[in-house]
């Protein structure tokens, strides 16, 4: 079973309605802007990052046009000094790419190791855009919804102002 299959027989195990657009393979928020998606004002930025022991690792979820204040975020977390993770970490922890980054990919970590942390503007916005999996194709969800999937696989989650 792939990715996005795996994905989506999840959010139906879970009654999570959802909708789901396959577009061609895209690796920025500049590319996905440029598919002109129905619901692109909701796909959310979804960044990588662990604290400077890579003892702790994190997925930072927010609006497409803010920029990550690491050094905000690292306060609010009690948290030793963050940065961006590899593109080795991301596959080892979870299962990803660079370009197909999204909170979903938290399925993929099965010792729960990855905290996702959540920007508590993201509650003003009745859905939200990621990846499933997989960089071919976007999903629209509420982010309760994907609280529901984050609890459901037992990682930690938290709401930060960023």
């Amino acid at each position: 079973m792939d990715a996005k299959q795996k994905v989506y027989e999840l959010l139906h195990a879970l009654q999570i309605p959802y909708r789901s657009e396959e577009h061609p393979a895209v690796f920025t928020i500049e590319q996905m802007e440029a598919l002109q998606l129905d619901g692109a004002n909701n796909i959310v930025k979804n960044l990588f990052v662990r604290d400077d022991k890579k003892t702790k690792f994190f997925l930072l979820v927010m609006s497409k046009e803010k920029k990550a204040d690491l050094k905000s975020i690292r306060q609010q977390l009690g948290s030793r000094p963050l940065s961006f993770a590899s593109e080795n970490l991301l596959m080892e922890k979870l299962g990803l790419t660079s370009g197909a980054v999204t909170p979903l990919g938290i399925l993929n970590d099965d010792s729960r190791c990855v905290e996702v942390v959540l920007d508590q503007d993201l509650k003003k916005l009745d859905e939200i855009g990621v990846h499933p999996n997989d960089n071919t194709a976007t999903v629209w969800l509420r982010l309760s919804d994907l609280e529901t999937v984050i609890q459901n696989h037992g990682n930690l989650f938290s709401y930060l102002l960023m």
